[in-house]
């Protein structure tokens, strides 16, 4: 029986990464070009089940393919050491390790003869010790990755390290960062005047892929897995999945374990989506749902029963409050990244399945109050 070949789970890479291959393209071109490129500092930022983790991952993977050395963590105490320790761990083959011995010399002639020298360990902040980490790697030509995923900057070690990368920079080493956060986590970082350099770094948002694209990817999974997918099973799958990632790895997976034949066909489709939106509501929209205020939920609301696209004048009015009132949630659900601005003045619900849930969800929560 053929493995199932989605990936509905945390980070992981899946097959073909549909909508994102501009990006990931030109984050290749830094790491070919080096210092100087300024896609070298880039930040992503996305709602849940964008993509963000998995699109790191990819990231790290395509750097290491370049001869570049990576180093991953999540914004959280500790993380700074993580990060160093993570870099040693995979710089291994060019720098020596703290507080152990390394080779010297080695002679093959009658008998093998290896001549060795103590090390002693590195001392100093974590600036310093990462410094000689990549002093050890600029003799090789080798580069620094980092990578930080959830970013939050009430994390004082976040502030930190962008503090330290912008010295590695004005220094001229070989060293890269790329951040990941939700929308508003990623506002707040570019809005600390601590850091401010930040705001330069490249910004790049993942929003909704096409449906071309879905199709396209759905597809290619499927086919090189072993099996095929009817084009009535096809629409269904890309018309659930609605250009949300995680949502397109949900609808592939129950699909793909419906099907008995080596043909997906519709009511396997069917299926699939069901379970898939079912567990992206479990999942991703009632931890989005938890974070809502309760003007928040009246601006949802208000977007309700209208068309695909809103006039932010209409939800103004449903709420019965101004244009300037309505506006300052509109900011929070776009930082939030629970909607999107298709066109100016407008807003649009951006991830799939939650105005169903929504809807239900506050129904539930009025009828308590």
């Amino acid at each position: 029986m053929a493995r199932n070949p989605f990936t509905p789970t945390f980070g992981v890479i899946p097959p073909f990464m549909a909508g994102r291959e501009s990006l990931v393209e030109e984050l290749k071109e830094a790491f070919d070009n080096g210092l100087g490129d300024p896609n070298l500092c880039t930040i992503v930022s996305g709602a849940r089940g964008s993509g963000k983790t998995a699109f790191i991952s990819l990231i790290s993977q395509e750097a290491e393919s370049q001869g570049w050395i990576s180093a991953k963590t999540t914004a959280a105490e500790g993380m700074l050491e993580d990060l160093l320790q993570q870099a040693v761990r995979n710089a291994r083959e060019f720098v020596e390790e703290d507080g152990g011995r390394r080779l010297r010399g080695l002679s093959l002639g009658q008998f093998l003869s290896l001549e060795w020298e103590n090390v002693q360990p590195e001392e100093g902040n974590w600036r310093t010790r990462m410094s000689t980490l990549l002093d050890q790697l600029a003799s090789y030509r080798v580069g620094l990755l980092i990578t930080v995923d959830e970013v939050n900057v009430t994390i004082d070690e976040m502030k930190q390290l962008a503090r330290v990368y912008q010295h590695f920079v004005t220094e001229g080493r070989q060293v890269a960062l790329l951040m990941a956060g939700l929308p508003h986590n990623i506002s707040q970082l570019l809005r600390d005047d601590g850091i401010s350099f930040l705001r330069r770094a490249r910004k790049h948002t993942l929003g909704r892929i096409p449906d071309r694209e879905i199709s396209d990817a759905l597809t290619a999974t499927i086919e090189d897995a072993g099996k095929r997918i009817s084009p009535a099973a096809l629409a269904a799958a890309v018309e659930a999945t609605d250009g949300f990632p995680y949502m397109m790895q949900l609808v592939g997976f129950h699909t793909w374990a419906q099907a008995v034949a080596e043909e997906i066909d519709v009511e396997n489709a069917a299926t699939g989506v069901e379970l898939a939106r079912n567990e992206m509501a479990d999942g991703v929209l009632a931890y989005t749902y938890l974070d809502l205020s309760a003007g928040d939920k009246r601006f949802l609301a208000a977007m309700l029963n209208e068309p695909r696209d809103v006039p932010l004048a209409r939800v103004a009015e449903k709420m019965g409050v101004g244009s300037n009132y309505a506006s300052q949630y509109r900011k929070r659900l776009l930082e939030q990244g629970i909607i999107s601005e298709p066109a100016k003045g407008y807003v649009r619900f951006e991830m799939p399945v939650f105005p169903e849930y929504f809807a239900e969800r506050y129904e539930e929560d009025e009828s308590l109050s």
